[in-house]
């Protein structure tokens, strides 16, 4: 049965978070607000509870694209290839905010990620989610939270979300109602930015 700590984006508690850390130190999954819908993640160094997300989502671990929320820019750079001029201003201009952006990654992904050339990075505005990733130390492996319903594709309740998905996580952050539009999702490892999902974020990048 997971447990849900409420948290407000405004102020949010450092002892309440804290607490969101140990639990995913100790390999826990956790659903999250952010600037868009709300999130399902874990520690991405932790090559276990990154198998327990992957079962989760039905994928196997190797073919998830499971994003990686960071708190800053130089805290991207750690996982990705050199950023070139252009690319860092549109990542200056739009972050923190409601993208994802596809980069090149380096040798620093952690062993789940070895294989793969490129992962989706994202610098939420929503204080909390940056909150966690500061004190946690490094990126949260994250994937949105679909809902079965068709019309309503995103659970924006943290009540509802929580009695869908307490038997198979381990905290839900309440941080208020969550917005039900996904991300922006930018392919920049190409000569331009390719757009492959339309979302919250605007393409005046």
């Amino acid at each position: 049965m997971a447990e849900m700590i409420k948290i407000y984006e405004e102020n949010p508690n450092s002892s309440d978070i804290k607490k969101v850390v140990s639990v995913l130190r100790k390999g826990g999954l956790i659903i999250y607000p952010s600037d868009t819908v709300y999130a399902l993640g874990c520690d991405i160094s932790n090559y276990k509870a990154l198998e327990k997300l992957a079962r989760i989502k039905e994928v196997k671990l190797e073919k998830a694209n499971f994003s990686f929320v960071c708190d800053s820019i130089s805290n991207i750079s750690d996982y990705v290839n050199h950023i070139s001029t252009p690319t860092f201003k549109i990542l200056k201009r739009s972050l923190p905010g409601p993208y994802t952006f596809i980069l090149q990654g380096n040798n620093n992904l952690p062993k789940a990620f070895k294989k793969k050339k490129e992962v989706g990075i994202r610098v939420p505005k929503n204080e909390i989610a940056l909150a966690i990733v500061r004190e946690l130390g490094n990126p949260i492996a994250s994937t949105s939270i679909y809902d079965e319903d068709e019309i309503v594709e995103y659970t924006t309740d943290p009540e509802l979300i929580y009695e869908k998905w307490n038997n198979r996580i381990d905290l839900v952050v309440n941080g208020g109602y969550g917005d039900n539009i996904p991300s922006t999702v930018i392919n920049l490892c190409g000569d331009e930015p390719l757009l492959i999902r339309q979302g919250k974020g605007g393409l005046d990048i």
